[in-house]
């Protein structure tokens, strides 16, 4: 076992050490001593940092290893109440914001009516209200947020956190959606503090979330959300693929026959979206005089047993599973997760249905398909873990530490 080495005479850094002892594979001096080749004095030396920074604790005394006996070892602990983060999750019609621990417990949590199409200065505007009246909800304080989590329904490019073309969020198109959100909280906080803000796109964060605290073991794990839209989030030993530019996963774009017809919001004719997305469905049920206007209106209606949205939901489940039998055949994933307003039964016996029928016998040997655990919840949590990743990231933890002076 061996630390990454750090920047500085290729030993390990105060960062490497809080990884090691976050991801458990080192929780003692000793172990870390062990772990990365340093002496005594220098563990204990970047350990100090760390300590003052308020970012690690002592825990109980752990086994004696020695048969002579002696005094027990103290563990280390990640000191996760010194913080907290700030996370959002937006559909289309719909936004949930919520403060959570370092850990990835909601300590408060808020949704309502937000509308992406009134666009993004007054919906992120709206955001940085919600996140300054929960705080004091959750019993903390505008000082201890260390950063903002938010996932959006469209491509993002992770390195400026824009997004890219969203064929569902009019007015979005290259916004500084990090900048505005940042002033929106400082505003309504009235706070003159910076807090980093991180976005990435709403399935991407559902899949990291979904992994993370369901299946961490899995090495190659997809989170396909069906809602207003349709997109995916792949998760490759333990990080989320992207793609080169932030679009990875828009499955709801791939062209498929039964869709010829089918104008999709993108502008394009014949996309999986058009013609199996909540959505969609949406569209067909108020054809035939059902009232329906969106994936969260059908949801709905499949939870009262309505029996033409059923019907509706099995046969867009088929039309998803066509399509997602190439991407287990490309992915040979070890979990197919189906989350969002259509991840019911009549979407899954399709699905099913299809997927197995199409794909080859091998890539569905050992996949397991099933559906979200975390719910609503999936994108929060999400969010928050992507910002405690990055915050706590060896080579972030550095610049972290050297900024407060230590």
């Amino acid at each position: 076992m061996s630390a990454r080495a750090g920047k500085a005479g290729g030993q390990a850094s105060a960062g490497d050490l809080l990884e090691l002892v976050r991801s458990g594979r080192a929780t003692t001096r000793g172990a870390l001593q062990q772990a990365t080749g340093l002496s005594r004095a220098t563990v204990g030396q970047r350990l100090d940092r760390l300590f003052r920074a308020g970012w690690l604790r002592e825990g109980a005394g752990g086994p004696v290893d020695s048969p002579l006996g002696g005094r027990p070892s103290i563990t280390l602990e990640f000191d996760d109440a010194h913080a907290v983060v700030l996370a959002a999750d937006l559909d289309t019609r719909h936004g949930r914001a919520a403060v959570l621990s370092l850990t990835g417990e909601i300590l408060a949590e808020h949704s309502g009516s937000l509308v992406v199409e009134d666009g993004p200065d007054a919906v992120l505007g709206e955001l940085g209200r919600w996140f300054a009246e929960l705080l004091p909800k959750a019993g903390h304080g505008v000082q201890e947020v260390c950063g903002i989590g938010l996932a959006v329904p469209g491509p993002v490019d992770s390195d400026t956190g824009r997004v890219v073309q969203p064929p569902i969020m009019p007015g979005w198109d290259g916004f500084d959606i990090r900048g505005r959100l940042g002033r929106a909280f400082a505003e309504h906080a009235r706070s003159g503090a910076e807090v980093p803000v991180l976005v990435d796109n709403d399935a991407n964060l559902m899949a990291y979330g979904e992994q993370r605290t369901g299946h961490p073991d899995c090495s190659a794990f997809v989170l396909v959300k069906v809602s207003t839209g349709i997109g995916a989030g792949v998760v490759v030993d333990g990080r989320i693929y992207r793609g080169i530019d932030g679009g990875a996963g828009d499955i709801g774009h791939i062209r498929v026959p039964a869709g010829a017809e089918a104008l999709c919001r993108c502008g394009s004719y014949g996309c999986l979206a058009a013609v199996a997305s909540g959505g969609a469905v949406a569209r067909r049920l108020a054809e035939a005089g059902v009232p329906a206007a969106s994936g969260s209106d059908v949801r709905d209606l499949l939870t009262a047993g309505h029996p033409e949205a059923a019907a509706l939901a099995r046969e867009a489940g088929r039309r998803v599973g066509d399509v997602l039998a190439t991407v287990v055949t490309l992915l040979n994933p070890g979990v197919l997760m189906i989350a969002g307003d259509l991840a019911g039964t009549p979407f899954l016996t399709g699905l099913r249905e299809l997927l197995y029928q199409r794909a080859l016998p091998r890539s569905t040997a050992h996949l397991d398909v099933v559906t979200s655990r975390l719910g609503e919840r999936a994108g929060l949590v999400g969010a928050g873990a992507l910002v405690v990743e990055h915050l706590y990231a060896p080579d972030r933890v550095e610049e972290r530490l050297l900024a407060l002076g230590m």
